[in-house]
This record gives structure tokens, sequence and C-alpha cells, in this order.
């Protein structure tokens, strides 16, 4: 075209290329992305709660060390594996009739104990004598001691590190096979839809428990052998039949068609143009992955069939085992450990929750 036919003012119009590297704008973007999503996350105070909790317990966890490294804990007292607080501390008991009556060990003696070691006394009388382990909470101990003298609230925080290790390496393990599986069998469809549907259905029929049970009496597991096989039955069960429903909706959008077009192979598609897109939901099953992870390793502590240091399961199991699992009167014993595994699995739930209203466009437009 001859350029005198051209209008003037659009002769002058000069393209304008931004001088920032790429990874710049592309930071910008996802800051922006960030930025939007969150302001909608902050609308559900249901997931604000659980993201809060979840915030509380990493710190939890990462306090021990410091304290430690610091010289405010003792490792000789507060390890959790050989911590021993071997202090001498005396307590005013009470004298009952026999071991059958006493509710309170940290205040309450039975008589025939005391006669069988030579002293005297009566029903209802005070004396001193020194308290053994369990010891109630102090200034020394804030959540009390076990009956082998070690301190509780450095075994939650030790308990949390775990949780949070097994949890999310379980979530990522079991969100990439899932995210995998479900984008090849959609894409792809046919046998190799039906071959891992139906591998995926058996799984779902198989009681997870029993078949922890029964795999850990092949040998103890260790707590990434248990994240890895909790990943291994989520990435190939029901996750993936979810994911495969996402990646189904995914599959028939036009940026699909346009790439086959231009001469993409399968598996560039598959991973380049459907895996990313359904990203964003398997983030939202880590979350809930997270809660199956932590409630399972609980479950095999507390019935013995882990090898591991220390976790909030193991602190119960140790509990049951010395006889103080149903005793009230030593709570401090029970009720931490019980209480960390049921907000930890809840608060992931929760926040899992919030950000089903970032990624399900019903709930965002609602």
């Amino acid at each position: 075209m001859d350029t005198k036919q051209v209008p003037e003012s659009l002769q002058r119009i000069e393209v304008q290329i931004p001088d920032r590297p790429l990874w710049r704008i592309r930071a910008g973007l996802l800051w922006e992305s960030f930025k939007s999503n969150w302001k909608l996350f902050k609308r559900n105070r249901v997931g604000l709660v659980g993201l809060v909790v979840i915030i509380l317990f990493a710190i939890l966890g990462l306090a021990q060390p410091i304290l430690f490294a610091t010289g405010v804990w003792d490792a000789k007292i507060y390890d959790v594996r050989t911590g021993n607080d071997t202090r001498v501390r005396i307590a005013e008991m009470t004298v009952v009739a026999n071991v059958d009556e006493v509710i309170d060990p940290t205040s309450q003696i039975d008589r025939r104990r005391l006669i069988a070691e030579g002293e005297n006394v009566q029903v209802g009388d005070v004396i001193q004598r020194e308290l053994k382990h369990p010891w109630p909470p102090d200034r020394h101990h804030l959540l009390g001691t076990d009956p082998n003298g070690s301190d509780i609230l450095s075994q939650l925080m030790y308990g949390a590190r775990a949780a949070f290790g097994l949890g999310l390496l379980a979530a990522f393990v079991t969100v990439f096979i899932a995210t995998t599986v479900g984008s090849v069998a959609a894409y792809f469809g046919g046998w190799v839809d039906s071959f891992f549907m139906r591998f995926a259905d058996l799984l779902l029929m198989l009681p997870i428990l029993a078949v922890l049970i029964v795999a850990s009496s092949f040998g103890r597991f260790k707590l990434w052998h248990l994240a890895i096989f909790l990943g291994l039955l989520g990435g190939f069960g029901g996750t993936a039949i979810v994911l495969k429903s996402q990646a189904l909706s995914v599959k028939v959008k036009p940026f699909i068609d346009a790439a086959r077009v231009a001469g993409g192979n399968n598996w560039r598609i598959v991973t380049a143009h459907l895996i990313p897109n359904v990203m964003p939901l398997s983030f939202l099953y880590v979350m809930f992955s997270v809660t199956g992870a932590i409630s399972s390793e609980a479950v095999l502590s507390f019935l013995g069939l882990l090898n591991i240091q220390m976790s909030w399961g193991l602190m119960i199991n140790k509990t049951q085992s010395a006889g103080y699992l149903l005793n009230p009167a030593t709570w401090w014993l029970i009720v931490p450990a019980g209480l960390a595994v049921t907000l930890l699995a809840g608060a992931f739930y929760l926040a899992g929750r919030g950000m089903d209203e970032i990624i399900n466009p019903r709930l965002r437009n609602r």
C-alpha cells in the first residue's frame, strides 16, 4: 500500500515494547492475581480462622529448635528422646484407703502402700512426699511432664513439625499423581481412561486404615514411608477421579483445539495446557489431603505401628501404655495432643473451604 494513502496520524503510531524482563512482567501479573484472590479469601471468615490456626502451629513447630539454640531450654530436660527432669518436687498428698481410691496421683496416695513402707498413717492424713512423674503444669513445664519425666510442650512442638512434614509431603505426592493421572485419562480417553478409573474405583473400595495396618505389619513405617504410601493411595484413588472431571471441562476449551491445530503433540498439550489449568483445583486438594494424612498418622502412631521419634499420636500411645488415658486428673497427658490433631486437621479443612470460594467460579461470583 502506498504510504501517501495512509492518514498521517496512523503513520506516526509507534509500538512501545516494554523494556522490563519477561520474568518481571510475569511476577507482576502473579502478584496482582494474588492480591485479588487474597481479598476474596479474607471475606471468608471460616477460611481465615483456619489459616490463622495453621500459622500458629507452624510457629509452634519452628520455636522448639530456636529455644534449644538460644539456651532457653536445656536439652537434658526438654529433649523429646532423652530429656528427663530429675529435680525433686515435694507435694502435699492426702492419704486414701487403697490404690483404687486414688483419683489424682499428684495429690493422693494410698494407705496400704505407705504401711508397706513402714509408715503409720491414717486415712485423711496429709503428708509431704516426693512427687513422681507425671507432673502437672508449672512454670518449668507449662504443659506438665509425661510418666518418663519428658516435657509435654516440647513433645507437642516436635509433633507439629512431624505433622506438617507428613501432611504436606503426602498431599503433594497425592496431588502430583492425581493431576497427572486425571489429565492423561481425560485427554486420551479410551482404554487409558478405563484403566485408571477402574483402578481408582478399586482403591476407593479398600478400607484405607486396614490397608495401612496390614502394610505396616511387613515392617514398621517411618514418617516419610507413610507419606509416600498415603500419597500413592490418594493420587491413584478418589482425587484422580475429581481432577479428571476438571480436566474434561478444560479439554473442550478452544485453546486446546488451537494448540492441536498449531501442531502441538499430545504430551505437549497435556503438560503445557491441560495440567496448568487443572492445577488450581489440585492446589485446593492439597489442603484436604493434609487433613487425611494427619489423622492417619495419629491413628497408626496410637496403635504403635510407626517407627518415629515423636508425634501427637505417639504421645497418646504413651499415655495409654502408662495407664493414664482415661484419667481426668492427668488431663495434660491427653488433651494437648488430642486437641492439636483436631485443630490442625480441621484448620487445613477450613482453609480449603475458604480457597474453594476462589477456585469455584459459582462461589466466586456469589
